[in-house]
């Protein structure tokens, strides 16, 4: 696999991500809370937690939570967040998958990890884990479910033409490119010492302002202020043109999946 510097990556999006990014069902944590009897004492690790999308409302339901992020940035806007939501047991800490075993962490009963088990070294991760997390214990991947699950929205597609005529064609990940992997979770899984795979997802319909829609698309790595340099204004110029152009009341629909895989040792 390709690797990724997270000031590539992640560097600029900081603040949109804390600001933009919707976050997950909120029947995710209920499931967790009654799948794993959640009491407020449990220890869990959020690995690539970004800005605490995962942690902060995961804080809530146990007693301790470190969160890991590579980049400085995610993990300040977290910190923030934290502090005005009186959100006090996070452990925010630098460090990735590849600093697991240097890190000491105590064990955890879960593992949870956003759209971050992407960039991984999946296999290698998992075998990390193993040694971490408690006997009956579990990783959880949230995400918005595997490309092309769901049909996009139209205006997904303005979106696209407006960012192809700046950056190109091939999705963009730092100085190089970025290919999903080919095979899914669920195979990396299946063949971990985390194998007992339940897959649960749930839909729901977001309505985004015309400024909502622009500020999501500086949070992603492919469409960063860093990738867009100093054509940043211009594209957000033509693209707040063309969305008007679309939709003139400014509104913009989506179905917006959360996907659980939860991932226990059989």
């Amino acid at each position: 696999m390709t690797s990724y510097t997270p000031d590539e990556l992640f560097a600029s999006t900081a603040p949109y991500y804390a600001r933009y990014r919707p976050g997950y069902d909120p029947a995710f944590y209920n499931t967790l809370a009654q799948r794993f009897t959640l009491s407020g004492t449990e220890r869990v690790l959020d690995l690539g937690t970004g800005t605490g999308v995962i942690a902060l409302p995961l804080a809530r339901l146990v007693g301790h939570v470190t969160a890991i992020d590579p980049e400085p940035g995610m993990l300040e806007e977290g910190r923030k967040l934290a502090a005005e939501q009186g959100i006090t047991n996070i452990d925010w800490r630098r460090g990735d998958s590849t600093t697991l075993p240097a890190m000491h962490l105590d064990p955890v009963l879960l593992t949870v990890m956003g759209a971050a088990f992407h960039w991984m070294d999946r296999d290698q991760t998992l075998r990390e884990l193993d040694q971490l997390i408690e006997p009956d214990g579990a990783v959880v991947l949230a995400s918005g479910g595997a490309p092309g699950d769901i049909e996009p929205a139209p205006w997904l597609q303005i979106i696209t033409d407006v960012r192809t005529r700046y950056l190109g064609p091939q999705r963009r990940a730092g100085s190089s490119t970025y290919t999903h992997p080919p095979e899914r979770h669920q195979g990396v899984l299946a063949r971990s010492p985390f194998s007992g795979i339940d897959i649960i997802r749930w839909d729901r319909t977001l309505t985004r302002t015309l400024d909502e829609v622009i500020g999501l698309q500086f949070s992603y790595s492919y469409s960063s202020p860093a990738q867009l340099g100093d054509r940043k204004d211009a594209f957000e110029h033509d693209l707040r043109e063309a969305l008007t152009d679309f939709a003139p009341a400014g509104t913009f629909d989506e179905i917006v999946r959360t996907e659980a895989i939860i991932a226990t040792r059989s």
